[in-house]
């Protein structure tokens, strides 16, 4: 089927340069790896990092770790990356006529040919049924959670359909793993890790709303809606306001999850989290072209660094 593809070797437009799966993956395996977005690892990152928030905001409210601890960090690394390449394919099966319809993602597995839907459907539900394995090892709360993790990864691929702001539901799919991994260590759902939640949605507004601005003229022509379409010239000022929910949501977060054990300085550390993310998300926003869809993808892509920030923080903040 490799034949039907718009790049003579199969590869994905947007993929990152040299990455593993066009370099040394085996070439029977390259076009469902590529279905998973594994050439495009930014948004294994963005799925994994609100669960390392929600983990190590959750050990530093009850003040204790364990080897179990471990194992979640990755669980959540692993089940990131199928739950990501799982939901990358079931966006790529209800999206498969609308992708060959833009430039960008023409080239994507199944309307180049590279993959039959029945084998896209099949693939989606390995990945799934994978991910699902690793929750099993949470506690029941946990794995409650993440079965109703589902719900929003089953609907934002037809939010863009009916809606303006499809970047919300991304949202709600995408940091669902704060809410899961601060459960799966504490064994409840706590106040700080749905304000964290909350701060990551600001955050997939801010980078998916740039994301997005790529396919303006493509979306316009087929008909469908993005908070990149919706903002048009005035996108720098709805980002700003997306940097301020976020700095001030997740800053809420951590007094609310470290001031009860009266630590000041753990306080002040991990504080200094959000404090940090917000100004990495002011060099974004300073270096912001609409029109250049090269600088959007790299502007995009940044924010792997973005949500390791408050890490840098929080887990020192463990220490002291």
């Amino acid at each position: 089927m490799q034949e039907h593809s718009p790049t003579p070797d199969g590869t994905v437009a947007d993929a990152v340069k040299d990455n593993w799966v066009d370099t040394w993956a085996p070439e029977a395996t390259r076009p469902l790896l590529r279905l998973s977005r594994a050439d495009r690892p930014i948004g294994t990152w963005l799925l994994l990092l609100p669960c390392w928030w929600g983990l190590t905001l959750s050990m530093l409210h009850d003040g204790r770790a364990t080897l179990h601890d471990l194992w979640i960090a990755l669980g959540c690394a692993l089940g990131a990356w199928l739950m990501r390449g799982a939901g990358c394919t079931w966006n790529d099966i209800t999206d498969r006529d609308f992708d060959g319809a833009v430039e960008r993602t023409r080239s994507r597995p199944i309307p180049s040919g590279q993959v039959s839907l029945r084998g896209a459907v099949i693939w989606m539900c390995v990945q799934a049924l994978l991910a699902f394995g690793i929750l099993l090892t949470f506690n029941l709360a946990a794995i409650t959670l993440g079965i109703l993790a589902l719900l929003p990864v089953a609907v934002y691929p037809f939010a863009k359909r009916f809606t303006w702001w499809p970047q919300v539901f991304l949202g709600l799919a995408f940091n669902w793993g704060a809410l899961l991994a601060w459960t799966a260590h504490s064994g409840t759902l706590g106040a700080p890790a749905v304000l964290l939640y909350f701060a990551g949605i600001a955050w997939t507004l801010f980078y998916d709303t740039i994301y997005a601005h790529q396919d303006t003229e493509d979306d316009a022509l087929i008909g469908i809606k993005s908070t990149a379409r919706l903002f048009g010239d005035k996108t720098a000022a709805w980002l700003r306001r997306f940097l301020m929910a976020t700095v001030g949501l997740m800053g809420l977060a951590v007094v609310f999850a470290v001031q009860p054990a009266g630590n000041v300085l753990a306080l002040v550390v991990a504080l200094a989290g959000p404090w940090a993310m917000g100004w990495h998300l002011a060099w974004q926003l300073r270096g912001l072209d609409t029109e250049d869809n090269a600088k959007l993808l790299r502007l995009f892509r940044a924010n792997r660094d973005t949500g390791m920030i408050p890490l840098l923080f929080f887990v020192p903040a463990l220490l002291v």
